[in-house]
């Protein structure tokens, strides 16, 4: 029987088996690893927006403990180095530092009574809620100053007291900012706390309130904003700005481990965050990614989850992408009581997420992860059975298998197994 060759490129041959291998994305940067599906798998959020893949460049990464997802983050950010891209991480475990000295540099450590102060109202210009930058055309940039640092201040008092700020709190919020801000060049919480127990203003007779009723229903915000300054948190957001968190670095890892345990970390996490998106978006102008560990302490609050999600919606117009770390997916859902505002909220983050990642879950979390990833059942069924370092990519409307691959001068910044943990 005669044998026929036949010779064919691997396009070609895809009409023959075709839906089988994934169709790449088409950009020449950053590799991942390995598509299992077939061929190299390559990822970066602003070449995907800029290709018109992707509309938004925030992600969200979910994985279990010892499935790879902190390798994966770290060699990531490693990798966006190389090519320019500016690294920021919320550190609230202390895992970062290897990372940070690989790239040159030394972790910021933050902690009561430490060496740096953070002035979380030190904001130089920021985007406005339609994702355009207002600086560009806003003839009232003061205006739009006091407006996104009343939006901030709300988010750390309603952090503080663990709900919704009453209408009395807000105005009271509201004359304390704008009388800090006519006295003060540069305004400190401290300033704010001092307006809002001993006001110095009167503009608050305009609308009929008397200062002992303002005073009075600004106290619970008051007090708890006091901890920030003079209680056992005293020593981190209470001053100017450290002239060494200013610097135009090329990697900024902010070491939130003292506060780990504190049920104050979702507010550290806040006003640092709100720090870090208004100095290096705005000064740098280099493409910038902020990854946010450990996502639940900031989703938990009502009032700093808006803030997160504010900060989610404008992130082309800031060129920061958002990365948005999580051990599971119902750690979107139990952010907050069953469809209260805050989960809502954090659900709402997948949303303006177009990457999300997700290594390892348990069974549990299947019928869930088809549901918020917008994924099928048969890829959902695949999640528990996920080995070491191999994780489901949902990219814009595309879904990839990837196994990522490490370098031997890669595994000495990843090794975060001194406590077990990866």
């Amino acid at each position: 029987m005669n044998q026929y060759i036949h010779e064919a490129t691997t396009i070609q041959i895809g009409s023959v088996f075709p839906f089988v291998a994934s169709k790449p994305l088409g950009i020449d940067k950053i590799l991942i690893g390995r598509d299992l599906l077939g061929g190299l798998f390559l990822h970066d959020p602003f070449e995907l927006y800029k290709a018109g893949i992707i509309t938004s460049p925030n992600m969200v990464l979910i994985g279990q403990i010892g499935r790879g997802k902190s390798s994966l983050v770290k060699t990531y950010l490693y990798r966006e180095a190389a090519f320019g891209r500016q690294i920021v991480v919320l550190d609230p475990k202390g895992e970062y530092g290897a990372l940070a000295n690989a790239l040159g540099a030394e972790p910021i450590y933050l902690y009561p009574g430490g060496p740096y102060r953070l002035n979380p109202l030190d904001m130089t210009s920021v985007g406005s809620a339609d994702g355009q930058d207002p600086d560009r055309h806003n003839p009232n940039k003061e205006a739009h100053l006091f407006k996104k640092r009343l939006e901030l201040m709300i988010a750390i008092c309603s952090a503080c007291v663990q709900r919704t700020l009453k209408p009395i709190e807000y105005t009271a919020l509201e004359y304390a900012l704008a009388s800090s801000s006519g006295r003060h060049t540069t305004v400190l919480l401290p300033h704010i706390i001092d307006e809002l127990l001993y006001p110095l203003s009167d503009a608050y007779t305009q609308i009929g309130i008397k200062q002992e009723e303002l005073v009075i229903g600004a106290r619970d915000i008051a007090l708890e904003l006091r901890r920030l300054v003079y209680g056992e948190l005293a020593g981190m957001f209470d001053g100017i700005t450290s002239p060494a968190l200013k610097l135009n670095r090329n990697i900024f890892v902010l070491d939130l481990s003292a506060l780990y345990a504190s049920p104050a970390l979702g507010i550290m996490m806040a006003c640092a965050a709100a720090f870090i998106q208004s100095i290096y978006a705005d000064s740098t102008k280099k493409k910038t990614l902020l990854v946010v560990d450990e996502a639940w302490a900031v989703l938990q609050n009502v009032g700093v989850a808006r803030f997160l999600q504010a900060s989610w919606k404008l992130a082309r117009s800031r060129g920061i992408a958002n990365i948005a770390v999580l051990h599971r997916i119902s750690d979107l859902e139990t952010s907050g009581e069953n469809q209260s505002v805050q989960s809502k909220i954090s659900t709402g983050l997948l949303s303006d997420s177009e990457t999300v990642i997700c290594y390892a879950q348990p069974h549990q979390e299947v019928s869930l992860a088809a549901k918020s990833l917008g994924i099928t059942s048969e890829e959902a069924a695949l999640l528990p059975n996920l080995r070491k370092g191999v994780g489901l990519w949902k990219v814009g409307s595309r879904t990839y298998l990837v196994e990522h691959k490490l370098t031997f001068r890669e595994k000495e910044i990843i090794n975060t197994d001194q406590s077990l943990t990866n």
